[in-house]
């Protein structure tokens, strides 16, 4: 299948859309790339695509027929590029490529969404085989196409191999403004900006830190879909008047891919019936498990984040549309909304600060997360850096993402974005409006589960003193689990013994 010998500079193995669109990327960024794919017609696709947008006279894309001819055409030591399904087929394509002569000092880079404990497991499984490197993609088939967000990690050797490669293909930004550099057309290369792919840490790190930016995609995105489901079943607004809100909003505070692309497809028509598509859409949401991973983690490593955990419910509920089509004519909500216009206006002007200050409670648990999980895995993660590659590239790259890093730098070891001077400000100024929205959307019998969970944390983190008091002493009386005392010394164990007469308080050693 080859078109002749020429020496790649690395090999690609999987050509679905994002493997297809990170090829053509690769090629227009001046490298040659041999492909392979267990389908012939998709890497006839690629190199028919590859020829079409070709502006140089020579090929740039190469088919092979197998591995061991794969491994033939790349520069040694070789460099191999994997978009395959997580989980077994990674591990077949590894044993594949051991059979067909791979060696130890070549490097295999993972760019699927792997569960990142299987990306420490393969590490050190296929150690004397190869070097198993990992990288993580963010932003899509077209953010694959002209510019990913790419997080990778393993080997600090391989990342001097694949740094010049990755820096080239990456989602650009402008260093000032943290603006995102706009390429969007097969040839076109972006040499000027900060690149956004940094070096995440050791094998795992870099799955880990994409897992949990998709855990903060899930709430982000249930964010804005509660906020429609406010303005369209609470106030009786038009898929065209919520679309024309969003796209205001997203000139603002609010500017964010995520944003961007809600207005689209709200304002996108149904060829057949004229109507807005997105009434069409049936409501059961899918997830392929990175947000549910995320969650999981969380409650694992000890971070609360409540607003992923409830986006990955809000998707589960939505999947029981039998029953809650049932339910729907036995619950009972409250009666509609009678506003005035001006009473629609200022809750719409509520609404927009609680989707900001919801947002912010969402990256604040993320990146918490991100930290009491670097330390219990003894990994060094640079904060201000991660958010720097999410400013452009990734499905959620927004405007405050230059805030975030700015707060990281300003502080290296801040505990809790909430904690930083210039969100805590914004919390303040707005939090009374977040307020009004969810008391609001409470009374519309609006179902709201983000957007008050974020409101649960930050009245959570900003309250000196919790009820954990008394649930500690019920977890005493049935279980003898023990307290501490606020007038003793830290660390120090008591227990009453509630079932004695005097039920006197005993130190437990």
């Amino acid at each position: 299948m080859t078109q002749g010998k020429v020496l790649c500079d690395l090999g690609f193995i999987g050509l679905g859309v994002m493997g297809k669109n990170l090829v053509l990327n690769l090629a227009d960024n001046g490298f040659n790339i041999a492909v392979f794919d267990l389908c012939d017609e998709k890497i006839e696709g690629v190199i028919e695509q590859d020829t079409i947008e070709n502006t140089t006279c020579s090929p740039r894309v190469y088919g092979c027929s197998s591995y061991t001819e794969l491994l033939s055409q790349l520069k040694s030591p070789h460099l191999i590029v994997l978009s395959v399904p997580a989980g077994a087929p990674v591990d077949q394509v590894c044993e594949k490529l051991i059979s067909a002569g791979i060696q130890s000092d070549d490097i295999v880079i993972d760019t699927g969404n792997s569960l990142w404990t299987d990306t420490v497991a393969r590490e050190k499984k296929y150690k004397s085989n190869f070097l198993l490197f990992s990288s993580a993609v963010s932003g899509g088939e077209v953010g694959a196409r002209f510019g990913p967000s790419l997080m990778p990690s393993g080997s600090p050797y391989a990342w001097t191999r694949v740094k010049p490669i990755w820096e080239a293909i990456a989602a650009k930004v402008n260093a000032k403004t943290g603006k995102p550099i706009e390429r969007n057309k097969p040839g076109q290369v972006i040499t000027e900006g900060e690149p956004c792919a940094a070096y995440i840490g050791p094998a795992g790190a870099g799955h880990y830190v994409k897992m949990v930016h998709n855990g903060i995609e899930y709430a982000d995105m249930q964010i804005i879909c509660e906020a429609y489901h406010i303005l369209k079943s609470g106030l009786g607004l038009s898929t065209d008047e919520i679309a024309d809100i969003f796209e205001q909003w997203n000139s603002g505070v609010l500017d964010s891919y995520l944003m961007e692309i809600s207005v689209e497809v709200l304002r996108h028509k149904s060829v057949d019936t004229g109507t807005a598509l997105v009434d069409l859409i049936l409501d059961k949401a899918g997830q392929k498990g990175t947000g549910l991973w995320t969650a999981i983690s969380s409650l694992e490593v000890g971070c609360p984040a409540p607003t992923i955990a409830q986006a990955v419910y809000a998707r589960s509920i939505s999947s029981f549309k039998t029953l809650r089509v049932q339910a729907s004519s036995t619950l009972k909500g409250p009666e509609p909304a009678n506003l005035s216009n001006q009473e629609q206006q200022e809750y719409i002007a509520q609404l927009h600060d609680a989707i900001y200050c919801a947002k912010m409670c969402a990256y604040a648990q993320g990146f918490q997360l991100m930290k009491l999980a670097a330390k219990e895995h003894g990994w060094v993660l640079n904060f201000a850096s991660i958010a720097k590659i999410w400013r452009a590239g990734c499905i959620i790259r927004a405007t405050f993402l230059q805030s975030i890093a700015q707060a990281y730098e300003r502080d290296e070891v801040l505990d809790n974005l909430l904690l930083d001077d210039f969100f805590a400000k914004q919390l303040s100024e707005r939090q009374l409006n977040w307020r009004k929205a969810v008391c609001g959307a409470t009374m519309f019998g609006i179902p709201h589960g983000a957007l008050s969970s974020a409101l649960f944390y930050y009245d959570s983190m900003r309250c000196e003193i919790l009820p954990a008091n008394l649930l500690q002493g019920q977890r005493d009386f049935f279980g003898a689990h023990t307290f501490e005392r606020i007038d003793k010394n830290e660390g120090k164990k008591y227990h009453v013994l509630w079932s004695t007469t005097d039920r006197k308080t005993i130190v437990i050693d």
